[in-house]
């Protein structure tokens, strides 16, 4: 019998209410914007109000999955994150709940910095192997959140996806060979008592790239498509400039020169959110199948990168039809209809990252949004639907 293709049937972007222009961070701590739109490739960050978190938008992103699909051949929903709201809790059983899909699905949390996406991609493609006629739902949803007025602080953001993994799929079909590669690195990692991570940035660029190298030669000797018949790379992207150094490193690294709009065609929506962490990949996958090039039959090389460090490479295959289920209309909406707030309003919003458990609290619906974190009771999170 022959096996079925696997791959994304879907894909959906959500982010946060809020939005901060870069230039008015620049002016504040009176950096060259240049630095921040050039030297990182950013010109935004999506920024949580005190109602929003990694399951709201989770939820939001799944929510548009669910209304066009429903929930008919749903067993599994996996939810990647490294910004968890609970050491034993999923985050996304409170998905489950608040989308009020069937008891009969297995929800797990996956975590390894910004790589765990992948890993919900690759083990959802297995699931589906054994049973093509099962479907398997994938969130990734983060809140990058770094120390006031550090080199980090322009990197922020937050974003989430929500994918539909299924035989047949009408998006992009998941080939077979990938590579993978993990290190031991301190680049970026984040203590149980910090609510903020702890970051090298020359050390984690440095991984970034020998991950590509490592992840690439495994790829390659697995059977991968050779580099000049891949047509896109999508790249992590904790800022886009990143994917740039990475594409170049990877033609040096092979032996080729790689144009560099086959990766710039990538960072659209990241430039606009910030870094979302296990999201920021399929985010970037997300901009190039909702822009302007016709992509049927194309292959995108994906490499997906978490500090620590794991690393893969794998590639997709556009299918035919693909646009019938592209969503830019949209996400540009939800991009445009972010309120854009001030540097105190978003400093004093950043401080409520930091809450005690022990203290009740009703957090009002105010943002904009489907789904709203309802405060603490009893030491658990609350969500309520707008």
């Amino acid at each position: 019998m022959t096996s079925p293709a696997i791959g994304i049937h879907d894909l959906a972007v959500a982010t946060t209410s809020r939005v901060v222009d870069l230039d008015d961070l620049a002016a504040r701590t009176g950096v060259d914007p240049a630095k921040f739109h050039v030297g990182l490739g950013q010109d935004q960050m999506s920024i949580p109000g005190p109602d929003e978190d990694i399951v709201t938008m989770g939820a939001a992103a799944a929510q548009r999955i669910i209304e066009r699909h429903g929930v008919e051949g749903i067993r599994t929903l996996f939810f990647a994150t490294e910004t968890g709201i609970d050491q034993s809790r999923a985050a996304g059983v409170h998905v489950h709940e608040l989308l009020g899909l069937p008891r009969t699905v297995r929800v797990v949390e996956l975590k390894q910095a910004c790589y765990s996406a992948t890993a919900a991609l690759q083990s959802a493609a297995g699931l589906i192997a054994r049973n093509p006629d099962e479907r398997v739902l994938v969130i990734a949803s983060d809140v990058a959140r770094y120390e006031v007025d550090t080199a980090a602080e322009p990197t922020q953001g937050a974003g989430a996806v929500a994918f539909l993994v299924t035989a047949d799929p009408a998006l992009a079909v998941l080939e077979t060979a990938a590579g993978v590669h993990t290190a031991e690195v301190d680049d970026f990692w984040r203590p149980n008592d910090s609510m903020t991570a702890v970051v090298d940035g020359k050390l984690s660029i440095s991984a970034y790239l020998d991950g590509i190298a490592g992840a690439w030669d495994d790829y390659a000797s697995r059977g991968g498509a050779p580099i000049a018949e891949i047509d896109y790379f999508c790249h992590h992207q904790p800022f886009t400039k990143m994917a740039v150094k990475a594409h170049r490193a990877l033609g040096q690294h092979v032996g080729v020169e790689l144009d560099p709009e086959l990766v710039l065609a990538t960072t659209g929506y990241n430039r606009r959110i910030g870094n979302s962490y296990t999201a920021s990949l399929y985010i970037a996958l997300a901009a190039l199948l909702e822009g302007d090039r016709d992509l049927a039959g194309a292959r995108i090389g994906m490499f997906s990168y978490g500090s620590g460090s794991v690393s893969e490479f794998f590639s997709l295959v556009v299918q035919d039809g693909y646009r019938a289920v592209t969503r830019a209309a949209e996400t540009e909406a939800l991009l445009a209809g972010r309120d854009r707030v001030d540097i105190d309003a978003y400093r004093a919003l950043h401080a409520l990252g930091s809450r005690d458990s022990n203290v009740d609290v009703d957090i009002p619906g105010e943002s904009a949004v489907p789904f709203h974190f309802a405060g603490i009771s009893g030491r658990a999170r609350r969500y309520t639907r707008s």
